[in-house]
């Protein structure tokens, strides 16, 4: 039997990709917790979680008439960013991959009618939601596999694709890692104000309305309380959170759902990203199970 040994909603902010003189120029003189707190995450859970593959919900990755999970045993190459080629070019990638989960999930998602597809095409593109996590908590020649988010998909679809692959992991031998790797609300600021909206500070959020919402919902995962950050989706949804929130919602649907229970530890603070709301939040598999 397999299993979930642990989950987290992870930001993948282009940030953290920057060079740190940069980023402390643009944090005004520190840098942001959005990094130190993938350090702590690092050295605090990726590398004292025993696990054998890596799951990333991709919010970058937009596909229309399925969920597609990758099937690769491998993809490597060199990654620019067609959003911000400046910021991230070049990015020599390596990644391992884990075709016997893929197959798994997307057989299991065909006996049971949901539309979740695995796909090994070489030329099938990379997005920086899934590079810039794997760049600071990969491990060499462990698996990581990503997964698309629907961009016709409901709350309930979302769920339902994440419950799929929670039962396909529990049906082979293998310890995952989930990252719901995507950021909270999701407005930016005009681009003549961009660069007066750097700093990490929350104040820079595009408004004091999101921020309460996201601030709320932090609070909530904190709590373990995913069955109130489920039942008001159709409220958080006015404040375009990233992906419409998919990245997360695949994550909770794997591990129980409204049922799951989990308390989230926050690594680093809520922070801005020119004007969206990002934040790390850990859950670590209860000793009693997810729900």
């Amino acid at each position: 039997m397999g299993e979930i040994v642990g989950a987290g909603l992870v930001s993948h902010a282009p940030v953290i990709m920057f060079p740190e003189p940069a980023r402390i120029e643009a944090n005004g003189g520190r840098d942001f917790t959005l990094v130190t707190g993938l350090k702590r995450l690092r050295h605090e859970v990726i590398d004292t979680v025993d696990h054998d593959t890596v799951v990333v919900f991709d919010s970058h990755w937009a596909t229309t008439t399925e969920a597609v999970i990758t099937a690769h045993p491998r993809r490597e190459g060199l990654f620019t960013s067609d959003e911000m080629p400046a910021a991230i070019s070049r990015l020599p990638y390596d990644l391992a991959g884990d075709p016997e989960l893929a197959q798994a999930v997307a057989g299991l998602a065909a006996e049971r009618e949901v539309w979740f597809q695995a796909n090994d095409d070489p030329y099938l593109p990379m997005h920086y939601a899934t590079l810039n996590l794997w760049t600071h908590l990969g491990w060499a020649d462990t698996p990581w596999v990503s997964v698309s988010v629907c961009q016709t998909a409901t709350t309930e679809d979302f769920l339902r694709i994440g419950e799929i692959l929670g039962e396909a992991i529990d049906g082979l031998d293998r310890k995952v890692l989930l990252l719901a790797s995507g950021g909270l609300s999701h407005r930016f600021w005009p681009l003549t104000e961009l660069r007066n909206r750097m700093a990490g500070d929350p104040a820079h959020i595009v408004t004091p309305e999101a921020r309460e919402a996201d601030e709320q919902r932090i609070a909530w995962l904190e709590a373990g309380r995913h069955d109130r950050v489920i039942e008001t989706m159709p409220e958080y949804r006015l404040f375009a959170p990233e992906a419409r929130f998919g990245h997360y919602l695949m994550l909770a649907g794997a591990v129980g759902g409204p049922r799951c229970a989990a308390p989230g530890r926050s690594y680093g603070a809520y922070e801005n990203g020119i004007g969206t709301g990002q934040a790390h939040v850990w859950f670590d598999r209860p000793a009693r199970g997810w729900t």
